[in-house]
């Protein structure tokens, strides 16, 4: 499937307000340098894949604490329920990567590109495509498939491009930030703990 949608070098105009999906910290920091000269950031933290809400505060407060301590102008919006335990039934089998991750994908794209439609934002877009652990062309699909049904714009990145997941490693250490074994829901978390 060819995509035509909007990249970062695209971008002439003005800071365009971005709505950012972010899954935690980490992924995040590189995310913000690589994208804030270009757009005026806020921060949508929404995953309900993160089952535990200790874990899920905790990923939270180290994005509050990134934020402030990279003394970016960036606004949090925080967003948490158990819409993934429904989508997830009948799938908890399924191998990393595979339907649930899609599904998971697409329930947290869609509340962000909702969220942008309604509260006036230019685009949309996610951290997740910084990760190795995940498909950047499937999260694009996505992305785009979105767009072309809310018609809110949609941004397309793959932040693993140019040693950015390498940089988001260097940024973590540089802050002291947690991170991570699992992406959160409890299938990847006792994968993480196998490893």
């Amino acid at each position: 499937m060819v995509i035509s949608m909007m990249h970062v070098e695209d971008v002439k105009e003005k800071k365009l307000k971005l709505l950012l999906h972010c899954c935690c910290a980490p992924c995040s920091s590189y995310s913000f340098l690589y994208l804030s000269d270009k757009f005026h950031i806020t921060a949508y933290f929404y995953n309900p894949n993160i089952m535990l809400k200790e874990e899920h505060d905790k990923r939270l407060n180290e994005l509050k604490r990134l934020i402030k301590e990279m003394n970016l102008d960036i606004e949090v919006i925080e967003e948490y329920d158990s819409e993934f335990l429904k989508i997830a039934k009948g799938l908890e089998n399924e191998p990393e990567r595979g339907k649930r991750c899609t599904l998971c994908y697409e329930l947290r794209l869609r509340k962000c590109a909702n969220l942008a439609k309604k509260q006036g934002f230019d685009l949309f877009s996610t951290t997740l495509s910084i990760s190795p652990y995940k498909d950047a062309k499937r999260l694009n699909e996505i992305g785009y498939n979105l767009e072309k049904e809310l018609g809110v714009e949609y941004l397309y990145l793959d932040l693993k491009k140019n040693d950015g997941y390498k940089k988001s490693i260097e940024l973590s250490k540089k802050y002291n930030l947690y991170r991570q074994n699992y992406c959160g829901c409890i299938y990847s978390m006792k994968k993480g703990e196998a490893k």
